[in-house]
């Protein structure tokens, strides 16, 4: 093979840089499934693909700041890249998933499951948009959270949602697709935390439990799914832990009082 027909091309690096940001520093090997699938969708050999996914992290500020360098030597390929798209994951994610559709020969609805039902009577480009950013941010939430609610540790994947700290309509651009700003959280917790009947404790990452919640504690069922969670620490993710300034914002905005 020639260098020309060796070259990466731009499609392949936004399809690789899409897969860095969903998955955790230390996943960014091999022998991951994601890594894998990402080789086998471009065309080359697993080894590869992670090793283009090392240079992405040196061209991250998050990854260098902590005292761990990446792969340097590639950086001139991907630096590019990362400067038209780091700040703006939602064009970075629909691109890359209009590149997986065009290389899979399938309509993109069908790469992103979509069902006619839910795409009836809705404008296709605001809901292909909306089930990207879902699709994304819940991969890199699940991901950084090693597919467990951070509050009970439960694993089924079924029961996990990826939450917003800051909801997905009160936030800025840059906190919309920001890992600092999900929580892993089993169903019962998320709405829970999303109704502010919970909050995390910016300053030391624990349970607060509502007094609107706390009226129910004579309820035979409150001990058992509530009392028991109040001071409780966050079970903490492998990169990326919760912004304290968006839980502050929670705490004050949404959480309705101690």
């Amino acid at each position: 093979m020639t260098n020309q027909q060796n070259r990466w091309t731009r499609e392949e690096l936004i399809l690789t840089l899409s897969v860095y940001f969903q998955l955790p520093f230390g996943r960014l090997n091999r022998t991951t499934p994601e890594v894998k699938e990402l080789a086998r969708l471009i065309g080359r050999s697993d080894n590869s693909a992670a090793l283009r996914l090392v240079n992405f992290a040196a061209c991250d500020p998050y990854i260098t700041e902590s005292g761990r360098t990446g792969m340097p030597a590639g950086m001139s390929v991907c630096k590019p890249i990362w400067d038209e798209f780091a700040g703006d994951k939602e064009k970075l994610f629909l691109e890359a998933q209009r590149i997986k559709a065009h290389l899979l020969n399938k309509p993109i609805e069908e790469t992103l499951h979509l069902t006619q039902r839910e795409m009836e009577g809705k404008e296709r480009e605001t809901i292909i948009k909306q089930r990207v950013n879902q699709t994304a941010f819940r991969s890199m939430i699940l991901y950084n959270y090693e597919e467990r609610c951070a509050i009970t540790g439960i694993s089924i994947p079924d029961l996990l949602v990826a939450s917003h700290i800051i909801p997905w309509a009160d936030s800025t651009p840059s906190q919309k697709l920001n890992p600092e700003n999900g929580i892993c959280l089993s169903a019962l917790y998320d709405r829970a935390f999303d109704r502010g009947l919970i909050t995390i404790s910016p300053d030391d990452f624990t349970v607060c439990l509502s007094s609107a919640l706390r009226e129910y504690e004579t309820q035979e069922y409150f001990d058992q799914h509530f009392g028991c969670i109040a001071g409780q620490q966050l079970i903490m993710p492998i990169e990326h832990q919760p912004n304290r300034d968006y839980l502050a914002y929670h705490r004050d905005k949404i959480f309705k009082g101690l």
